[in-house]
């Protein structure tokens, strides 16, 4: 006898973003296919949005256990800028340029874990404080003057080598999404993040350890940041002003990726799949139109149509569920009024 057939449901529901993909694809592919249908666009798409798609992992990281992370656009501007300033005007090596840089966006998460945990303060106003004091911190290093990039050739390499025509900072990327999705889909901890996020009461009275676990992810969360901004820095050289312009799509792509493959649920893979998305809507009608102004808009309206899709579908759930506890009510009495009957009956 053979076992029951496994379907596996491919309807808008959880894959909408591939279908909206595919018909980006098509239609820029026929407008536009000397200009987009190539392996520069493919390339460029590729390793242009692997550090913006590194940031949504440091997002989603916090946001599965129902923490915000707003400092992330100044961890990983301080990173960069360390990192190159170390190495230019103090003529560090490479390597350990890039753990203090690193270890300092450690220190940035702990502080914020801190803050959320120990002194009981939302999330949301405590990262955003936070944020504004990176900021002042990057002002100090560097002087508020963008550090001289680093020549060496090992520190190009770095991101910009490349590999089966990718710059090998795309391979990064899937290293890091690999190692994520694993963490949060396949491991204790992963559930106990899950579980913190989904209803923290519920959790810590399950013997969940809700605080260790939201400290947690912000420490990943800035850490995760600091090597972004390290890869940031080798990529396209230091900025003062780069990590801000990354917030927002970064959020996007989570909330986006959160309707995605696992609807309801921050999940890595939907979070790249919207990464891209957004980027190839954006790349397909710069090439069109010429307009710089689109990557911004997209990603506001992704971010807006995203939460408040989120937002329904948890509604819809949760009246799904009231609903189907009043008909299991209703159906309990009515069973008990035919005993009843059948009692009196008997009698």
């Amino acid at each position: 006898m053979s076992g029951p057939r496994t379907t596996i449901n491919f309807g808008l529901d959880r894959f909408s973003g591939f279908y909206l993909w595919a018909l980006a694809i098509l239609v820029f592919g026929v407008w536009k296919p000397h200009l987009f249908l190539t392996q520069a666009t493919l390339h460029s798409v590729a390793s242009s949005q692997a550090i913006g798609a590194m940031l949504a992992i440091a997002v989603l990281v916090p946001l599965a256990a129902g923490a915000f992370d707003l400092s992330i656009g100044a961890t990983i501007n301080l990173s960069a800028i360390m990192v190159a300033w170390l190495q230019s005007a103090h003529h560090w090596n490479m390597w350990p340029a890039m753990l203090v840089a690193v270890a300092t966006t450690f220190l940035v998460g702990v502080v914020n874990g801190f803050i959320v945990v120990k002194l009981r303060i939302n999330s949301f106003i405590a990262t955003l404080g936070m944020a504004t004091v990176v900021a002042a911190v990057q002002t100090i290093v560097s002087g508020n003057s963008q550090p001289l990039p680093p020549t060496a050739a090992a520190w190009n390499n770095l991101t910009q080598r490349t590999v089966g025509g990718f710059q090998i900072v795309v391979l990064y990327l899937v290293v890091v999404a690999i190692f994520f999705w694993w963490l949060l889909e396949h491991t204790p901890a992963g559930r106990y993040i899950h579980a913190t996020g989904g209803n923290q009461e519920a959790a810590r009275l399950a013997g969940v350890r809700v605080n260790y676990w939201t400290w947690t992810t912000l420490i990943i969360s800035a850490t995760v940041s600091g090597i972004a901004g390290v890869l940031y820095s080798s990529l396209s050289g230091p900025s003062l002003s780069f990590g801000a312009t990354l917030l927002l799509p970064a959020f996007a792509a989570a909330f986006l990726g959160s309707t995605q493959l696992k609807p309801g649920r921050f999940n890595v893979w939907g979070t790249m799949l919207a990464v891209y998305v957004l980027a190839t809507g954006v790349k397909g009608l710069q090439l069109i139109t010429g307009v710089q102004w689109l990557n911004d808009m997209f990603n506001g309206v992704a971010l807006i149509v995203a939460v408040g899709f989120a937002v329904w579908r948890q509604r819809s759930a949760a009246s799904r569920r009231r609903t189907t506890a009043g008909q299991d009510v209703h159906d309990a009495e009515a069973t008990n009024e035919q005993a009843e009957v059948a009692g009196a009956s008997t009698g």
